[in-house]
């Protein structure tokens, strides 16, 4: 009998290691939307938006993380979700509406320069991974 392939989910705080886990599936909110990132998914960098982070474990538990923006990096078999904050729940009712209190209550030119961080900081990530092919 042949495992399944995992990816290897971590993901950061600027004070802490959130998540470090295996994972089947990976699901987080970009600036173009939701997506899913899979065990042999392409590699890829995205600024992510606040929002809900979850992931499927390897026992098939689901697990929910609110976030704020940050950016998240897919490199083999490696995800690593760098945000600048986070909070764990199993209520997601409860983490939506903890995510609109800590992540989503900014004024408007604090939310804009938190954007253009996060895209300065992916299309830097991104130069690098193709220095490096």
């Amino acid at each position: 009998m042949t495992s399944q392939p995992v990816l290897r989910l971590e993901v950061f705080t600027p004070g802490a290691r959130i998540v470090e886990a295996e994972a089947r599936k990976v699901v987080a909110e970009g600036a173009q939307g939701v997506f899913a990132l899979l065990p042999r998914h392409i590699d890829m960098v995205t600024a992510l938006r606040p929002g809900l982070l979850s992931y499927l474990a390897e026992d098939g538990t689901e697990h929910f993380l609110g976030i704020d923006e940050g950016i998240l990096v897919k490199c083999g078999d490696a995800v690593q979700v760098s945000v600048l904050g986070a909070v764990a729940s199993d209520d997601l009712e409860t983490l939506r509406a903890e995510v609109t209190r800590r992540f989503l209550s900014l004024d408007d030119s604090e939310r804009a320069a938190r954007t253009a961080l996060a895209r300065l900081e992916a299309g830097a990530i991104r130069g690098v991974m193709e220095i490096e092919l």
